[in-house]
């Protein structure tokens, strides 16, 4: 094959890949080596040369094979029948040999060091579900503002290492860990939040996580939290007594199916601007007791399905709920099996209770 026609073929895929592209590919089993930083990644990524210590300054991704270190040579120019692909950034053969990557190997531990400035890591690892250890050895930038979607979908991730994790900046913490069903533990405790806007499904569907200490997090500028907590079906024990939710308009789902969950401290909670508690505890069978005296309810237009089958749930004070300005409110105790101690005087509510307790 002529050089010309080799040159060719590596500018196309330069050009087809960026980062988030390339990382995507291994959620269906294709294995890929070093990626190293070029001009072309700059521009894509919207990095500024400056943004750069000196010409050495680049991103290395080391991606470690699980078996097989005999790498061999692939002709990334022969396309018929690839079940793999192999994407570099680097046009010289000799070093590219050093990285190879078979079609057999199944890449499950990924090394990361980025030393760039970049603005977002929004989905950079989405549904990349064969990972299981992500090691983020040096994070050194202050400037990332977003990392929303950042391990969705990582179904096999059982590790996430945050050595010098830095989030200073970031407001956008959306969907984050969601789908993460394979991680047991995680800890957040480096985690700085005071600018994060947004944790809307941040932990939704983390299905095996049994124990989420956030007594760290700053949510004093938080809005939306959303399906937060959605679907963590082991999750025993959940700190969020410091939560400051004084901003916050949307906590429907926040807590829905948090199956194990007995208690839950919300003695911090402040409610005046939530409009949708939509499902906010549904399915968390486990919970006998909800101390909500400090809810306020006054702008809440959603309370359908509140605290449907919360089936433990022996006792609820809702003395100080107003469901004035409420639109939907069916099904606010459904299949309550346990309530027997009710107190409210809001006559909407009542009703609901009446119906579906009595």
């Amino acid at each position: 094959m002529s050089e010309t026609n080799n040159n060719s073929s590596l500018l196309k895929i330069k050009s087809k890949y960026i980062l988030k592209q390339v990382i995507g590919n291994l959620k269906i089993k294709k294995s890929l080596e070093i990626i190293r930083y070029n001009k072309i990644l700059q521009n894509k990524l919207n990095i500024k040369i400056n943004d750069y210590i000196n010409e050495y300054s680049k991103i290395i991704i080391e991606i470690i094979p699980q078996k097989n270190q005999n790498f061999k040579f692939i002709n990334i120019n022969n396309e018929q029948n690839k079940s793999y692909y192999h994407i570099y950034f680097n046009d010289n053969k000799e070093e590219i040999k050093k990285y190879e990557i078979t079609k057999d190997d199944i890449v499950t531990k990924i090394k990361i060091q980025i030393d760039y400035n970049i603005k977002s890591l929004s989905g950079l690892f989405k549904n990349c579900k064969y990972i299981e250890n992500i090691s983020f050895i040096k994070f050194n930038r202050e400037d990332i503002q977003k990392m929303d979607h950042l391990f969705y979908g990582c179904s096999s991730l059982i590790e996430l290492n945050f050595t010098n994790f830095k989030t200073t900046k970031v407001k956008d913490m959306s969907y984050m860990f969601y789908g993460c069903s394979s991680l047991k533990e995680l800890n957040l405790s480096s985690f700085n939040t005071y600018h994060v806007s947004n944790m809307s499904h941040m932990f939704k569907y983390c299905k095996l996580l049994k124990e989420l200490d956030l007594s760290n997090f700053n949510t004093n500028n938080v809005i939306n939290m959303n399906q937060m907590f959605e679907g963590c079906l082991s999750l025993t024990k959940l700190n969020v007594s410091k939560f400051n939710t004084m901003n916050v308009n949307n906590m429907s789902h926040m807590f829905s199916e948090c199956y194990l969950l007995k208690e839950l401290d919300l003695s911090n909670f402040n409610t005046v601007k939530v409009t949708n508690m939509y499902f906010m505890f549904y399915g968390c069978k486990s919970l006998k007791n909800l101390n909500l005296s400090n809810f306020n309810t006054n702008n809440v237009k959603y309370m359908g399905y509140m605290f449907s089958r919360c089936y433990s749930l022996e006792s609820l004070d809702l003395s100080n709920f107003n469901a004035t300005n409420t639109i939907y409110l069916y099904g606010l105790f459904y299949e309550c099996k346990s309530l027997a101690l009710f107190f409210c005087s809001d006559s909407k509510i009542v009703e609901q209770y009446n119906r579906f307790i009595n």
